[in-house]
């Protein structure tokens, strides 16, 4: 997976990704933002190429994210998975929405509890999901806690927001996916991600 899409941002475009499709299809985003975006992750791949990177600290506004997403990452975001936006907000919560192919996840599902599959067969179509969550960094290892998750305006287990996630994060290298509980290191030397309203800044 490249650095562009690192899996923090998958993370947080697969489960924490408010709808772009709710400005009725037009951009609140412009593509002086993206670019910027785009310059600042070239800056901190080629500082994390280092042994020793500087140490370094870069801000990325969450209007910047937005706009990379819209302009620059469309081709690298998994099919069916349309229209990404992240909130940042204190305290480390994102928050946000999708909308997402759950007819796809479902054909593609692996074994699930009866409570996931009861909530699946409740869902169809392209539905907007709605997560907010809590992303903690130590030390270049990051760790996501899912606090609530919504499709289609109504709640869902966890398990159900794992079944999509797994199923957008699939790799030749990783079959089942990101499995969301899981601590995961960061890339190109990033020793912490902090976040506050509207912002967030990489750490190297």
């Amino acid at each position: 997976m490249s650095f562009s899409v690192s899996r923090p941002l998958v993370l947080a475009v697969v489960l924490i990704t408010p709808l772009a499709g709710t400005l009725a299809g037009q951009s609140a985003h412009s593509r002086a933002d993206a670019d910027e975006m785009l310059r600042k992750v070239a800056v901190i791949a080629v500082n994390g190429l280092s042994d020793r990177p500087s140490a370094r600290r870069t801000p990325v506004s969450e209007n910047e994210v937005n706009a990379f997403l819209e302009y620059h990452a469309k081709a690298e975001l998994p099919a069916g998975l349309i229209d990404p936006l992240i909130t940042i907000d204190d305290a480390g919560r994102v928050s946000g929405k999708a909308t997402v192919d759950l007819d796809e996840v479902k054909a593609n599902a692996g074994k699930t509890d009866m409570r996931t599959q009861a909530a699946l067969q409740l869902l169809r179509g392209r539905v907007p999901v709605d997560v907010t969550g809590v992303l903690a960094t130590t030390e270049g290892v990051a760790h996501f806690q899912l606090e609530s998750a919504h499709v289609s305006g109504m709640p869902v287990p966890k398990s159900v927001v794992q079944q999509v996630i797994s199923y957008y994060s699939r790799t030749a290298d990783n079959p089942d996916g990101i499995d969301i509980d899981a601590p995961f290191p960061l890339p190109a030397h990033i020793r912490g991600i902090e976040l506050r309203k509207g912002e967030a800044v990489i750490v190297q």
